[in-house]
């Protein structure tokens, strides 16, 4: 009697999910898949291969690939006058960008290029961006400090600090003019400020009768002539009459803004006075523009006041850089005595520190450093010159930076500056203004934060500052009456931060960033981790590598995309030690690899769409770019126990249904939980062979191959399969462009149990 036949079982993959690297191969659904490289699982019965990249080249020469000087060690993109630009920071303290075209035929490629800075500008690594308005690239060096480059001029920040009054001058009846001189480089912004005299100048001080007139036998009106600046105030007064005489004027409102002394008369009679004005001291000069591009404290020029000026005011100035090895002077004691300004000495292991001492009734008040120097640690000391016989001497201690810009970021219209546990931010009127009132710093001191700031961004109505493990917030940004400025300081996040400056961007209504275990997104002050399918990647992630990251159109779905490297014991996917990114989108994540190392990326919406560019040591490219180029992708599926994980299965036969446009080859394995079978080679092209077996090779005038197609279109690729075991899954690797996967399927029958 004949044995009866073995039932035949099937099984079909469609309805397709993402990778999942967390839980071993036999362990995840059947619809996941342990690699997928450069294959976007839509939705059910729809993987789409991604298109490669293609170099960055000039629209007006498309043959000439788009290089950087020397290597790219930090890399952006910005916006500024409605023209976007790549930005590339390079190792040897040179920066280069590129303008992107941003409608026509052309899209997306580049326009011009050229240096935002020369060799050593710019700190070697390190160095940080955003953009203020459309206006400016607000550029963070950690050791040289601000600057902005308005895709014509790069000016270091180097912004007005303080301006002390050295000699207060005499004689003022009205504010003087106050002229800062323009920054030494002529493409900066020159900074403007106004005095203020002490309280009264300008207005009468007394007035002297000069005539008493006789016969009056009740009190005339006394009226003073109206002030000749505008907004002053006329002064009043009223008569004293003795024995008919008018004998005195007694001042009852001194008015202001008289530069010359107003007329005095009287409304009946014959009698007579002059007056005389209260004068008064330089009391203050206040920014009303700090400036931007001044490489030393500019001078201050004072003119106007009056006619009747005995001693002209003499103002001096420092410099706000942010840069490093600079020294400030704290006065600790303003000492006593003093009549003239004592001289103030800096020592320290750095170079041409100097402050001027301002005097205020005998007291050092401040030091103004008329140069910062360089240079300076933490050892630096300050003394003053000895106080006259019977007063003390001033005490101070220097305060040096040492702490570098680690990130910069702007936020309801100021630029905000991280260094240390400090953040400073620039005055409500001005972007470089770190000096008016309501400019300002403030240090974290909460434990939250256990070592230094690591970055700072700017998305949804949120300042963000990052710590190694903790974030905070700063929101609800106002101006009281007096000028200072108010915000909220909130904690969201006690035990997870980032230092992988690179990887922190907006995704919808996320702020998304990568550290060393993991990718989170973080939505008002909720922290979730969204990787939890990569985990079996993160032990092999090299992170002395750069980490970067951004958003990018795919397939019409916006995706968040982290690129980072893999080392040589990565046990995923075809090949170990390259750069990959981990694409996610609809809480999937799939793997591209764009080319050979892809060490920065940067995003761009450009021409309606959001473009990942990358960077390759020195090499430009547009990724996603290139649908037509072929590209190498890897699908790898669950192995599944096909409903019964005791038993042993035969596989029988595999398909794989696909729709194509060019045609394409796949090379397929079958998988089980102990090995896999030898590669199936199944292809819709076409080979022309001899009559000797020699394939024979079809090229077009331009020397290019020829592949001749079978079908395009829906197509189902079939074939026997010799396999066994409890777990059946299957490999596919391509080098085909611009195909869909739409389903695998599986033919096997049930062996033995175990």
């Amino acid at each position: 009697m004949a044995a009866a036949e073995q039932k035949k079982s099937y099984a079909i993959i469609k309805a397709f999910k993402g990778l999942n690297t967390k839980a071993n191969r036999t362990a995840i659904e059947k619809e996941e898949f342990s690699w997928l490289e450069n294959a976007q699982p839509i939705g059910s019965g729809n993987i789409k291969i991604v298109a490669a990249q293609n170099n960055l080249t000039f629209a007006s020469n498309s043959s000439a690939n788009i290089v950087t000087s020397a290597n790219v060690a930090s890399f952006y993109s910005t916006n500024i006058n409605l023209t976007d630009y790549l930005l590339a920071f390079e190792n040897d303290g040179r920066a280069e960008y590129v303008s992107i075209i941003g409608s026509g035929a052309n899209v997306g490629q580049g326009n011009t290029a050229g240096n935002v800075a020369v060799t050593g500008t710019f700190s070697n690594a390190g160095v940080t961006y955003c953009q203020y308005k459309n206006q400016y690239a607000v550029i963070g060096d950690p050791k040289k400090g601000l600057f902005a480059w308005d895709a014509t001029h790069l000016n270091p920040v180097g912004s007005v600090g303080s301006i002390g009054i050295t000699v207060p001058g005499a004689g003022y009846t009205e504010a003087p003019n106050v002229v800062i001189d323009a920054p030494t480089s002529g493409y900066g912004v020159q900074a403007t400020a106004v005095a203020t005299v002490t309280t009264g100048a300008g207005g009468v001080a007394s007035v002297t009768i000069t005539a008493g007139g006789g016969g009056y036998t009740s009190l005339p009106t006394v009226s003073f002539s109206a002030p000749t600046t505008a907004g002053g105030a006329t002064a009043q007064g009223v008569a004293t009459v003795t024995s008919g005489n008018v004998t005195a004027v007694t001042v009852t409102n001194p008015g202001s803004g008289y530069i010359s002394p107003p007329t005095v008369s009287f409304s009946s009679g014959s009698a007579a006075a002059t007056a005389t004005l209260i004068q008064g001291s330089l009391n203050s000069i206040t920014l009303t523009n700090a400036g931007l591009g001044y490489t030393s404290p500019p001078n201050v020029t004072i003119s106007g006041g009056g006619s009747n000026i005995t001693t002209t005011a003499v103002a001096i100035t420092s410099l706000i850089t942010f840069a490093t090895g600079t020294v400030a002077i704290l006065v600790t004691s303003g000492g006593s005595g003093y009549t003239s300004a004592p001289a103030v000495t800096i020592t320290g292991s750095g170079t041409n520190a100097a402050g001027t001492a301002i005097l205020s009734g005998g007291s050092v008040t401040q030091v103004i450093m008329t140069n910062p120097g360089t240079g300076y640690d933490a050892s630096t000391t300050v003394s003053f010159g000895a106080a006259p016989m019977g007063g003390t001497t001033a005490t101070g201690i220097a305060i040096t930076n040492t702490d570098g810009i680690v990130d910069v970021a702007t936020f309801s219209g100021r630029t905000w500056v991280a260094a240390g546990r400090t953040v400073y931010y620039s005055a409500s009127t001005s972007p470089f203004d770190f000096t008016s009132v309501s400019a300002g710093s403030l240090t974290l001191t909460d434990e939250t934060l256990h070592g230094n700031i690591t970055a700072l961004y700017s998305a949804n109505n949120f300042l963000y500052i990052f710590g190694d493990d903790s974030i905070n917030v700063f929101s609800d940004v106002r101006v009281t009456s007096t000028g200072a400025t108010l915000f909220t300081n909130t904690n969201v996040s006690a035990s997870v931060g980032t230092k992988r400056i690179y990887a922190i961007f907006p995704y919808f209504r996320s702020l998304l960033f990568m550290n060393d275990y993991g990718i989170y997104a973080l939505v008002g002050s909720t922290t979730s981790k969204i990787s939890d399918p990569l985990d079996g990647i993160f032990p092999y992630i090299d992170f002395s590598q750069p980490v970067t990251g951004g958003q990018v159109l795919l397939n019409n779905i916006l995706c968040a995309a982290f690129n980072f490297y893999v080392n040589s014991s990565f046990p995923l996917g075809p090949a170990p030690s390259r750069f990959i990114q981990a694409v996610f989108f609809e809480k999937r994540w799939f793997i591209t690899s764009q080319g050979n190392g892809i060490n920065y990326v940067t995003s761009v919406p450009v021409g309606g769409v959001v473009s990942l560019y990358g960077v390759a040591t020195t090499v430009l490219y547009r990724l996603y770019n290139n649908p037509s180029a072929n590209i190498a992708s890897y699908i790898q599926t669950a192995l599944d126990p096909m409903g019964d994980s005791i038993r042993t299965k035969q596989a029988l036969k595999f398909g794989v249904e696909a729709t194509l446009t060019q045609g394409g080859t796949f090379y397929i394995t079958v998988d089980s939980e102990s090995g896999s079978s030898p590669v199936y080679v199944l292809s819709t092209n076409a080979s022309w062979i001899n009559n000797v077996g020699t394939p024979i090779g079809w090229t077009n005038n331009a020397s290019a191959t020829i592949i001749w197609v079978t079908s395009n279109g829906y197509y189902l690729y079939k074939s026997d399969a010799q396999q066994y075991g409890k777990y059946l899954g299957l490999t596919q690797t391509s080098n085909s462009a611009a195909f869909t996967v739409n389903t695998f399927e599986f033919e096997h029958e049930l062996r033995v149990r175990f």
